[in-house]
């Protein structure tokens, strides 16, 4: 009877190590499947979002210099008008990730910066000048840079920059909704992102 018990004892012993060790290799199978689709996620997710916009300035251009001693004066202006194309873009190529695998954490360590582009097409109107100060390179170089000054102005006080973000932060949202869905963390600055609004407002 007592070798019965003892065979049973060890036999059961025996079945629960086997269930234990297959238990543990199928939650690690299962750990590197559910990774592997996270990193192809993360990938796929790396495009560049881009928001187009447009904007118009006009403004007057003028230049006074002093000749023979300050007493003549030599005048040269124009009126300015420019269109602009404008495009805020998010490379997510430049997103930094980790997996920690442990903890089943995805760690968003870096939310790329966004890149403002300006493509201005400049027209000049009522372009008056004297023969001692005429327009030359340095004065479209000067008026290039202003317009591209004013229209930056004018971007960041429009909801151009709101609705790249808002773009930004959808892509990433499909990250949030994956993890989600196979039982990871999502994890950014140390904050544990618990919903889609928390994601669509973080704060780089």
């Amino acid at each position: 009877m007592k070798r019965f018990i003892a065979g049973f004892i060890a036999a059961a012993l025996i079945f629960v190590g086997i269930w234990l060790l297959l238990d543990k290799k199928e939650n690690k199978e299962e750990l590197r499947e559910s990774s592997a689709l996270i990193q192809q996620q993360i990938q796929q997710v790396g495009k560049l979002i881009v928001t187009e916009g447009y904007f118009s300035q006009v403004f007057t251009f003028k230049n006074s210099q002093n000749l023979f001693l300050n007493l003549l004066t030599s005048d040269k202006k124009a009126l300015v008008v420019a269109n602009a194309k404008v495009t805020v873009e998010y490379d997510l190529r430049a997103l930094e990730t980790e997996l920690d695998l442990e903890n089943k954490t995805v760690i968003l360590k870096k939310i790329p910066e966004p890149v403002i582009n300006i493509y201005p097409d400049i027209e000049y109107y009522d372009v008056t000048q004297d023969y001692f100060n005429k327009f030359g390179a340095a004065d479209y170089n000067k008026i290039k840079n202003t317009v591209n000054a004013r229209i930056r102005e004018k971007v960041y006080q429009s909801n151009l920059m709101d609705n790249s973000r808002e773009r930004l932060m959808a892509e990433l949202a499909n990250i949030f909704v994956l993890t989600k869905s196979l039982g990871w963390t999502l994890q950014y600055n140390e904050v544990i992102i618990e919903s889609e609004d928390q994601m669509k407002n973080l704060k780089r």
